[in-house]
């Protein structure tokens, strides 16, 4: 009987579709849910229940992304990729990799554990621990304010002053708050680097005449050239080890002295950008290197 590899996504963008086709060539059946949809369920011997596969398991399962929700829904999801990964299905990001780099606090936690070069960062509750915090810090120069869970550069804010802190509200009354990195421009410039499996598939340059260099912000994608190469890739295997992720993202920023700072981690990377620059097709590499992964587990796994 052929395989089923899930997709988990919440919307079948083109990196889902070309992970898809890539799966499809490999001889493997392919659905693509929603997290959300998946149940857990005592009927089965599992104990989780995937949309018309009859009780039976994946043989694994690719996390595109993950919907917004309450505590308990995002809780319960969670709890499904923990389920599968207990039940010995390969589940790319696991769930406690995913925990770890959604947390922007515990990505830097991890990071600086490991004694990799990060930002001086701080991460509390409540204005009036941010405004102790700002006080002492800022007059060693501006911080950086990041949402706790965000992506794509969505609600940074430069903080200067103790009064550009926002109101609780506006944080959900968390204050993830990041050493400024001063660094040339504009334009100015940091890298992302796509990891798989222990390997890097490729790197670029993000370009950017803002200090924010997204490119869901508008910054230009450019390749990596030169010995720099060795370095961003030492770092980029370092901090996913670090993290414990199957594929990821990793976002590094260079300072004005040349120092190399790992900025974030990230488990559900967008890979349109670095597609543009470099030769290898991302989403074949990663299904290949689940492939390997998967092909000696089929029909070690407990039956549905």
């Amino acid at each position: 009987m052929t395989e089923t590899i899930l997709i988990l996504s919440d919307r079948p963008d083109g990196q889902v579709k070309q992970l898809r086709t890539a799966l499809r060539s490999r001889g493997f059946n392919v659905q693509t849910l929603p997290l959300a949809d998946i149940g857990f369920d005592t009927r089965y011997p599992s104990g989780i229940a995937v949309p018309r596969m009859n009780g039976a398991l994946p043989a694994a399962v690719i996390v595109r992304s993950i919907s917004s929700g309450t505590f308990e829904a995002i809780t319960r999801r969670l709890g499904i990729l923990h389920a599968l990964a207990h039940l010995g299905i390969p589940v790319w990001n696991s769930a406690k990799a995913i925990e770890r780099c959604v947390d922007k606090s515990t990505t830097t936690f991890f990071l600086a554990q490991a004694g990799l070069p990060t930002p001086e960062t701080f991460a509390v509750e409540s204005l009036e621990n941010a405004r102790t915090i700002a006080e002492r810090e800022l007059t060693h120069g501006p911080l950086v304010l990041k949402p706790l869970f965000g992506s794509q550069g969505r609600g940074i804010r430069l903080i200067r002053n103790i009064e550009d802190l926002p109101p609780p509200e506006e944080m959900d009354d968390v204050y993830y708050l990041q050493r400024f990195v001063a660094r040339p421009g504009p334009p100015y410039c940091d890298y992302r680097v796509f990891t798989c499996a222990g390997e890097v598939l490729g790197m670029m340059a993000r370009q950017a005449e803002g200090w924010i260099t997204n490119i869901a912000k508008g910054a230009k994608a450019e390749p990596v050239i030169g010995p720099l190469r060795n370095k961003l890739e030492e770092l980029a295997l370092a901090a996913s080890a670090a993290i414990g992720t199957d594929f990821a993202g990793i976002d590094i920023i260079p300072a004005a002295d040349g120092k190399l700072l790992v900025l974030e981690v990230n488990s559900m990377p967008a890979w349109s950008g670095l597609q543009s620059v470099v030769p290898v097709r991302i989403a074949d590499c990663i299904a290949g290197a689940l492939v390997t992964r998967i092909e000696p587990d089929i029909g070690e796994r407990p039956a549905a």
